[in-house]
């Protein structure tokens, strides 16, 4: 008898920033599967505050600190075709109120016409994380706000750099 395959979660997004709810969610990912890839978006169509080298980064950051087999890795294109070449049986998507169901449920439902051997699982980050959105991270950080309750001491380092000494 066969050693079962390895079930392969994706948990996609462009992550910019990388925050503490994201990590919630991979690291609830990473208690069902036995390896979360965190596919980082190219994002062509967005304007993102960090290049895609610097989310990859953060994202391979926290997966060091994270339980079981978490990596990071790049993807363009459509996120089925990512989980078909990775192996993957699920995608895992982060849904912090009834808005964010709304939209990932018709997303879950077209994916499963395009492959319907990976299932969408969703998962609630904490309560005290669902407030919090990489939008919301990025408008604060350029305003001057403290971020820290929102992001690893890693990401809150890039978003308000300390000023350069004379």
């Amino acid at each position: 008898m066969s050693a079962p395959s390895p079930r392969i979660a994706v948990y996609s997004g462009t992550f910019d920033p990388l925050t503490l709810g994201h990590e919630d969610v991979v690291r609830r990912a990473a208690g069902l599967f036995d390896e979360v890839i965190v596919a980082v978006a190219a994002a062509h169509h967005k304007r993102t505050l960090f290049t895609l080298a610097e989310r990859l980064d953060m994202v391979s950051e926290a997966a060091q600190r994270m339980p079981g087999r978490v990596r990071a890795l790049r993807f363009d294109g459509l996120i089925m075709d990512f989980c078909r070449e990775q192996g993957a049986q699920a995608v895992v998507r982060g849904i912090r109120n009834i808005t964010d169901f709304d939209y990932e449920a018709q997303m879950a439902a077209m994916n499963r016409k395009l492959h319907p051997g990976v299932e969408t699982v969703f998962l609630l980050p904490q309560a005290e994380l669902q407030c919090i959105s990489s939008t919301l991270v990025r408008e604060i950080a350029k305003l001057g706000g403290d971020v820290s309750a929102m992001v690893s001491p890693a990401v809150a380092a890039r978003l308000n750099p300390p000023p350069l000494q004379a």
